[in-house]
């Protein structure tokens, strides 16, 4: 910041322009009270150096930073006092004063709007004295209109509003009309008004693809877009609107409102835990009253928020809220009610209508639009409360026992997935009801299944009362199921010793008619499972002859099912078990393309049977092995069909896994956007299940390189920056956390964020400091170094270029040290007399490149990288010491600059023309530099030569000449591309010869001068 104090040094126009340089400074500095009290300590300055320009250019600045802050309500002071002075003597304002002045007329009408203690009658005079003042300086009325419209909307007077909108649209737009961005999200507002939402967003649509924007645009109309698209459904651009749109607002103070509608999102897409991360980044917006609409907006939707946490439960959970106290939802909902209504009372007192008040309680009563909206973003998922039972209707009659049975029993026999749910609500419902010993042993059986590991006592009383119902095959079965239960506990040998007994006896039994298939079949499958168990025990390959007795056990299930399955849901299954049984197998022994098959066959014999959602395990498996073959299209087949089989019945972190895994295979394929959608659903399913630490971290890494990819900066940034401190090393590996952090960089950098971005990059490269191979290192250490010059920090930018420079040295990459000392060269013109280090790197860029030429050897492909590069070295020669240039230097010094900058230029077109058509633009953009610097020289023949070079190598009709026709794209010296040139309507062919064009017409002119 300035060090102006107004009792300096200085005096007079010294003195003012030290204090503009303040002002300049001060609203670079963030938006609040501090760039606020800066603005006014510099008025009081002002008022020292007895200049009317300068008080009413520093009363300009305090006015514009009240504006842009929480503190509106004190921009009527200074604006008082400007249009006081100015009636007074309106000579004192320069011409850019007196736009300003008549400007924030508009502001004024605003701001009287949104404070409530300013009377409606002195806002109609203001609207008067606005028309009149604007018809005095010759503008249009399209402000004025644009005014009452809003005066109009704000009380709720239609009629008046519909006229003063269409009087606003017919005016022609002059200098006090709005930007286009503003209007167009003024406009959109109105149309949401009259419930045309997608009117609205068709009249944003320039404003949200960033066709027009200001200071507080498209900020505001992202955040308009929200509601709008969440009810006609468009939910995706919903997502990236709210990604894109608060990463703008994060930090602006003055944008409450808009704020406010990012929190309503929040609450009316299922992302109540994220509103809540926002209420908590900005608690002085619960207090700030220096603009009493916005923080009605802001309260209106914190109790929308806040009602919505207490229907999911607990009402007392805590929540962010007005500093001084802890807050619950409960209490934090009917503070932000209270405050909201007594705000719009407020309003609508002044106003002499209800409807700002009906506008609070219907933004207050909204219902959720969607149930959840999946952001990428990091947030726990808030659980609803399980609903009040209603109260059972008189008339209603509930299923009787043998009711529940039936349908209990339909649902185990086809193996479906509540049938243990149901038999549980049998046993509800049989409590005080003795039933007989097979209906008891159905309800032990399936509460045994529920308990897993801790059911084997049931499984065995079970067993018990199967026997006592005279069916000894399922007792045996209950008794084999007991056995594999203790195999899942870890006892196998102890297992196998279990299972033993009944599987001899069941076999004993079939053989003499005494039990079935389906009862033999689950003794024979239980002993088979226990043996898997224990080749999955034995470890990775197993021991032989514990491979070949599961094998064994498993084809004996085959043998004694296969051909007797019929219409038997359980006997199917058993088939299509046995054949992922051997598939696992086969691929323990190595043998890939077998286990492929066989999990194949598995999963289309749990389909026909129809029971699809058991194939998703294999499917899984299977999508692994066809990845391991490198079958990526039968991998993807796999994965797709293992989320349509899983339908509802999928876990949610089997449904993030598949999900991350159809990702990256769609991802590897181009896809990106596609890719994206199932990161996004991964990270959804991941936090669902409690996993948004570990896998969900994960999806979020991949969905933002998808969106990184896809060029969707901001989005990407969030998310990056969301799974960031979830990554670590030891669980993701540093490599995930480099890219991560590389990722976010380049997205910073794309957004104008460069100190941001080099703070990225530099984290990573210190990680990647510490690897073995340090491309990367050396990369990062570059990327960062142009981010701290885009930053405008110059000493730190080519500190981090040296260590780049170095690290390609050592590396041996010549294109990377020759970039850095390019860049370093620029870095040096811009310090003060740095004109002679500026050439003593690009001299240095240029030897570098030499001596690589000369080590090249053979190698003709690295040959011609190398000549390429040393041809850009030699362009950027020129340029550079053609700007070193000092407008104050003898007309021979800068001949002899000039001169020298011809030479390097004509070199590098040299360079350039060895390669053919692979140089194409490059050749021809160095002949248009070289024939300005000729003209600059008084050489118009030499220039006009240049200018017909470049039209001759593209042809007449703008496609490439001669030997140009051929060639390949290439990868510039600074790591951009080169393309050459294959069509005529190529937009840097049309440029080139629109410039050329340009100076042959002007050196000819020179020409036909001189001779006359």
């Amino acid at each position: 910041m300035s060090g102006f104090d107004g009792a300096a040094a200085f005096d007079g126009e010294a003195a003012f322009d030290a204090l503009r340089r303040a002002m300049a400074e001060n609203s670079e500095e963030p938006e609040g009270p501090a760039r606020n009290a800066r603005a006014e300590q510099l008025l009081a300055e002002a008022e020292k150096l007895n200049i009317p320009l300068a008080v009413i250019e520093a009363l300009g600045h305090q006015l514009k930073v009240y504006n842009y802050s929480s503190e509106k309500a004190k921009m009527f002071v200074p604006f008082a006092r400007l249009l006081r002075m100015w009636d007074e003597r309106p000579e004192d304002f320069d011409e850019y004063e007196t736009h300003s002045l008549h400007w924030v007329f508009k502001w004024m009408t605003a701001g009287m709007l949104d404070q409530p203690h300013i009377p409606l009658a002195a806002m109609e005079k203001w609207l008067g004295e606005m028309e009149h003042r604007y018809r005095l300086a010759g503008h249009s009325e399209r402000a004025v209109r644009s005014a009452e419209y809003s005066v109009a909307a704000h009380i709720g007077d239609r009629a008046r509003a519909e006229r003063a909108y269409a009087a606003w649209l017919a005016a022609d737009r002059d200098a006090m009309a709005d930007c286009h961005a503003c209007e167009l999200h003024e406009q959109g507002w109105w149309q949401v008004r009259q419930g045309r939402d997608a009117e609205a967003l068709d009249l944003w649509a320039p404003v949200l693809e960033g066709e027009f924007t200001c200071a507080h645009e498209p900020h505001a109309a992202l955040a308009s877009s929200l509601a709008p698209l969440l009810r006609l459904g468009r939910l995706e651009e919903a997502r990236a609107n709210h990604l894109r749109g608060f990463r703008l607002v994060r930090s602006m103070e003055s944008m409450r409102g808009a704020y406010a509608d990012h929190v309503e999102f929040c609450a009316l897409s299922g992302n109540e835990a994220r509103g809540l991360e926002l209420l908590a980044e900005r608690p002085a917006y619960f207090t700030d009253d220096g603009h009493p609409r916005s923080r009605l907006d802001f309260m209106a939707v914190v109790a929308l928020l806040m009602d919505r946490l207490v229907e999911l439960g607990p009402a007392d959970r805590p929540v962010p809220g007005p500093s001084g106290r802890s807050w619950t939802a409960a209490e934090l909902a009917a503070h932000a009610r209270e405050e909201a209504l007594a705000l719009a009372a407020r309003f609508d007192e002044r106003n002499g209508t209800s409807h700002v008040g009906e506008r609070a309680r219907a933004r207050m009563a909204q219902r959720p639009l969607v149930d959840r909206l999946p952001l990428g973003v990091r947030a726990v998922r808030t659980v609803a409360a399980p609903p009040p039972a209603p109260p059972a209707p008189v008339l209603a009659q509930e299923p009787d026992l043998p009711a529940l049975i039936a349908e209990a029993r339909r649902l185990s026999d086809t193996l479906q997935p509540n049938a243990v749910e149901a038999w549980a609500a049998v046993a509800r419902a049989a409590q005080d009801v003795e039933l007989d010993p097979r209906d008891r042993a159905e309800i032990a059986d399936h509460e045994a299944m529920d308990r897993g590991p801790e059911g084997t006592g049931l499984f065995e009383q079970a067993a018990e009362l199967y026997a006592q119902a005279g069916d000894p095959g399922e007792a045996l079965a209950a008794h084999a199921r007991a056995a594999y239960v203790r195999a899942l506990a870890g006892e196998i040998d102890e297992a196998l010793t279990a299972v033993a007994g009944p599987y001899d006896e069941v076999l004993a039994l079939y053989a003499a008619d005494g039990t079935g298939v389906r009862q033999t079949a689950s003794v024979v499958m239980s002993r088979a499972r226990i043996l898997m168990r224990q080749v999955q025990e034995a470890g990775e390959g197993g021991e032989g002859e514990i491979l070949s007795e599961a094998e064994r056990a498993v084809r004996e299930v085959l043998a004694l099912v296969e051909g007797r399955t019929e219409d038997d849901v359980r006997l199917a299954a058993r088939v299509a078990e046995a054949q992922a049984m051997l598939a696992e197998l086969a691929a323990r022994t190595g043998d890939v393309e077998s286990a492929a098959e066989l999990f194949t066959w598995a999963a289309v014999g749990f389909v026909e049977a129809g029971l699809p959602w058991f194939a998703v395990e294999y499917e899984a498996r299977l999508a692994g092995l066809l990845h391991h073959l490198g079958d990526l299209a039968g991998t993807e087949r796999a994965l797709r069909a293992a989320l349509e089989h899983g339908g509802p019945h999928l876990e949610p972190v089997g449904r993030a896994q598949l999900r991350l895994q159809l990702a990256e295979v769609v991802g590897g394929r181009g896809l990106a956007e596609e890719a994206a959608e199932h990161a996004l659903e991964a990270a959804h399913w991941a936090d669902e299940a409690g996993e948004g630490r570990t896998l969900g971290a994960w999806a979020r890494h991949q969905l933002g390189g998808y969106l990184v990819r896809l060029g969707r900066w901001a989005e990407a940034a969030e998310v990056l920056e969301s799974a960031l401190p979830d990554l670590r090393p030891e669980t993701h590996g540093d490599g995930v956390v480099v890219q991560t952090q590389w990722w976010l960089g380049d997205c910073l950098s794309e957004l104008g964020e460069h100190r941001e971005a080099a703070e990225r990059r530099l984290q990573a490269a210190e990680i990647a400091r510490h690897w073995p191979e340090q491309h990367d290192h050396a990369t990062l250490a570059h990327l960062a170094a142009e981010s701290l010059g885009a930053a405008g920090l110059p000493a730190e930018a080519d500190r981090a270029y040296a260590r780049a420079g170095g690290l390609w040295r050592e590396i041996g990459n010549v294109h990377g040290l020759i970039r850095s000392l390019r860049a370093r060269a620029w870095l040096a013109l811009r310090a003060e007399d740095g004109a002679d280090a500026a050439r003593e790197l690009m001299a240095q860029a240029v030897q570098e490149c030499e001596a690589a030429l000369g080590d090249v050897g053979s190698d003709e492909e690295a040959r011609a990288r190398l000549v390429g590069e040393l041809g850009h070295t030699h362009r950027q020669f020129g340029d550079l010491l053609a700007r070193s240039v000092s407008e104050d230097a003898e007309d021979d010094s800068i001949r002899a600059v000039l001169e020298e900058a011809l030479t390097q230029v004509a070199e590098s077109i040299v360079l350039f023309a060895s390669l053919g058509g692979d140089a194409l633009d490059a050749r021809t953009g160095a002949e248009l530099a070289a024939g300005w610097l000729a003209a600059d020289l008084s050489r118009p023949e030499e220039a006009a030569a240049r200018a017909r070079a470049v039209l001759a190598a593209y042809g007449s009709d703008g496609s490439p000449s001669g030997d140009d026709t051929t060639g390949r794209d290439r990868r510039d010296a600074d790591g951009g591309t080169e393309p050459t040139r294959r069509d005529a309507g190529d937009a840097t062919a049309q440029a080139r010869r629109a410039e050329a064009a340009q100076m042959l017409a002007l050196m000819e002119e020179q020409m036909e001068e001189q001779q006359d």
